[in-house]
């Protein structure tokens, strides 16, 4: 066999492969003769019937077969030596095929980019730490009540804090949008769930009132197509409530599931949560600034393949979650960013030869289960299919790359507060 590389830009790859004539005729002999000895033609006995007569009948379908199998047999093993890694499936073209000549076709494909840091050696990552205190706890608690609160309708003029039950109808150059309308809408005022324009302009509103608000979306604004655009509202409004929260008292306590139902027992429970929170937290920014420092030491160049197939699973996600599709060039830079970081990852799984331990996995599924209310049942809802439990040894085996990162890394500790612990971003941008 015959094979010759040719290199299409950064990643791309086409091979030229020939196969023998004498291996194409060798292997359709051989299958001449199974198949021989199988069919039936009248006025013979089954395995007496001449080849040249079963070649006559069946050798057009025969060469077909035999030069499909040989490209699928012959294709890896062309590729495996040139030592190639294809990064999605191999694109194949096949040169009409004559009997008594070599078999030649052609395949394009990209192949994996090359990683070559695989450590974070004299890289610097801050790791956050938090001291719960009591404001944090008091701040906490007061969030509670208000998430309980009582509404009770007003007279007077609606002020931030306040419920207003609205209609309203929007629209753009005098013409209505989708999502611009609706009915019996509750909103928070200063809450942000409308844009800023529309809840600043229902400051002051009373129950049966009509107002008149004209609401400019942002430049980056998730609808793209309302981006940067100015609507006119018009908006009615049905009532307008003010929130009466609960005492902070041993009866809260005691529908909160504190036992005793003392205040000092629910501060407590309150402030354990906060500082098991916190340090989830922590590990995760942490691990997000180990992953984007591994990602900016490796700028790597991503497969087209697989590029666009993780922009589709995006917008799919998207979708499905109820979201309108955004901006294609958003989409493509996080698309990027993601498949990257996936190569990288891989790489580094590779060369350690790192497999997910079972007992580590287990311990993982135990911790996520403690949140429902039938633990076992969500352990065994994973085990039951392979697909199911590798979810879970990914997120495993992407614990276990960042340990083996940060003991190369230098990391300093920075005292910082609860509410400055939430704003520090998560994920690798």
């Amino acid at each position: 066999m015959q094979v010759s590389v040719e290199t299409i830009g950064t990643l791309g790859r086409r091979l030229k492969v020939a196969v023998p004539a004498d291996q194409v005729e060798k292997e359709f002999n051989a299958r001449l003769q199974r198949l021989s000895k199988q069919v039936k033609i009248p006025g013979f006995r089954p395995g007496k019937v001449p080849l040249k007569m079963v070649e006559a009948q069946y050798g057009g379908r025969l060469i077909d077969e035999v030069a499909g199998e040989l490209v699928q047999t012959t294709l890896y093993e062309a590729i495996g030596s040139q030592g190639l890694r294809p990064a999605g499936d191999p694109k194949l073209q096949r040169k009409p095929f004559v009997r008594g000549e070599q078999l030649e076709y052609t395949v394009e494909f990209e192949i994996f980019p090359e990683v070559k840091r695989l450590d974070l050696t004299g890289v610097r990552i801050e790791r956050p730490v938090v001291t719960v205190g009591e404001d944090d706890v008091s701040r906490t608690l007061e969030t509670i009540r208000k998430q309980r609160a009582d509404w009770k309708p007003v007279e007077r003029a609606a002020n931030l804090g306040d419920r207003l039950t609205i209609d309203f109808v929007g629209r753009i150059d005098g013409k209505d949008f989708d999502g611009g309308k609706a009915n019996v809408f509750q909103v928070v005022l200063g809450s942000g769930t409308l844009l800023e324009d529309m809840e600043q302009g229902l400051v002051g509103a009373k129950m049966s009132d009509t107002r008149h608000i004209s609401v400019k979306f942002p430049s980056d604004y998730r609808h793209s197509p309302l981006a940067g655009k100015t609507a006119d509202f018009d908006v009615k409004i049905s009532a307008v409530t003010e929130a009466v929260l609960p005492e902070l008292n041993e009866a809260l306590a005691r529908d909160l599931g504190v036992k005793d139902s003392s205040i000092d027992t629910l501060r407590s429970d309150v402030k354990s949560n906060l500082e098991r929170e916190a340090n989830g937290r922590s590990r995760a920014i942490v691990r997000a600034r180990a992953l984007k420092s591994l990602l900016d030491a490796n700028p790597v160049e991503v497969p087209r393949s697989l590029l666009d197939a993780e922009i589709q699973r995006l917008k799919t996600s998207d979708v499905s979650n109820g979201l309108n599709a955004g901006d294609e060039t958003a989409y493509e830079k996080r698309a990027r960013s993601r498949v990257a970081l996936g190569l990288i990852l891989s790489e580094f799984i590779r060369n350690r030869g790192l497999v997910p331990d079972p007992a580590r996995v287990r311990a993982r599924l135990e911790e996520m289960a403690a949140d429902y209310e039938s633990p076992q049942e969500f352990i065994q809802w994973h085990y039951e299919k392979p697909e199911r439990l590798s979810e879970i040894e990914g997120l495993v085996m992407e614990e276990k790359v960042v340990e083996d990162l940060l003991v190369s890394a230098q990391i300093s500790e920075k005292p910082v507060s609860f509410q400055e612990l939430l704003k520090i971003e998560t994920l690798v941008q």
